[in-house]
């Protein structure tokens, strides 16, 4: 009975990874024959499946886009974007559907220490860190064995100072993990998904207007009340605004 549950499950496995990559090849397809609109319902669809990637991210914002659909192309640029920090391509389109945001916002100067922190951390993904926390971590280890085994003063010396080295790569890349895994779980970012919305000072509708920003500015997300939400932009002014009028990246 093992057995053919096993068989049965592997079955089930190969029938439903083939269904996903016909339906992606069909959306491909679409996007290729220059039927947006098609391709955005197959990717969709293939989203539903809880088939997530940066790539399919990618090219339902490049079918949002071909469509017109500059906010929620935005949208999945920026989901695509933390499945894969460091694509060149996915940054280039992203700044390209941000040229048509009407709100410039001016972000606050940040330490160069925190920038330099951010820029590595974003040159790879999550899992690509953890690969190389793992094996030097296993390095360390191995070179750890070596020097406490051998009685060569010299050996000594490199394994000491290199497996010194190897461990402070570990530590930084499992940080730069940890990172990288706490934006993808926190959805701490959003998008302005309304034409314009008035960010008001508390979470009420007769709260003061602060200021007006419009659809497709990405917001960071600080605090939440019944269906308000706090939002901070990248210039510091913050305030209320309605769930309904964010979409979280």
């Amino acid at each position: 009975m093992k057995t053919i549950f096993l068989i049965l499950l592997a079955l089930f496995i190969s029938v439903g990874s083939f269904a996903q990559n016909a339906l992606m090849d069909k959306a491909n397809q679409h996007y290729t024959s220059e039927e947006y609109k098609l391709a955005v319902e197959s990717y969709e669809e293939l989203l539903n499946t809880d088939v997530e990637s940066a790539e399919l991210y990618y090219n339902l914002g490049n079918s949002y886009y071909k469509t017109g659909q500059v906010t929620k192309a935005i949208i999945n640029y920026e989901r695509a974007k933390l499945l894969a920090p460091g694509d060149e391509d996915i940054q280039f389109n992203l700044e390209l559907a941000n040229q048509h945001v009407v709100d410039a916002i001016e972000p606050l100067p940040q330490v160069f220490f925190i920038r330099w922190w951010k820029n590595i951390t974003n040159l790879t993904s999550v899992d690509n860190w953890a690969k190389i926390s793992v094996v030097s971590f296993v390095l360390f280890l191995i070179l750890a064995g070596i020097f406490a085994f051998t009685r060569t003063a010299s050996v000594k010396r490199f394994t000491f100072w290199i497996g010194i080295l190897i461990l402070l790569v570990s530590i930084f890349s499992f940080n730069f993990a940890a990172s990288q895994k706490k934006q993808l779980t926190q959805h701490e970012y959003a998008i302005i998904i309304q034409p314009s919305i008035t960010v008001k000072s508390s979470p009420s509708e007769t709260g003061t207007d602060i200021f007006v920003i419009h659809e497709g500015l990405k917001v960071q997300v600080k605090d939440s009340l019944g269906n308000w939400r706090e939002i901070r932009l990248a210039d510091g002014n913050q305030g209320w605004l309605p769930a309904s009028s964010i979409e979280q990246i």
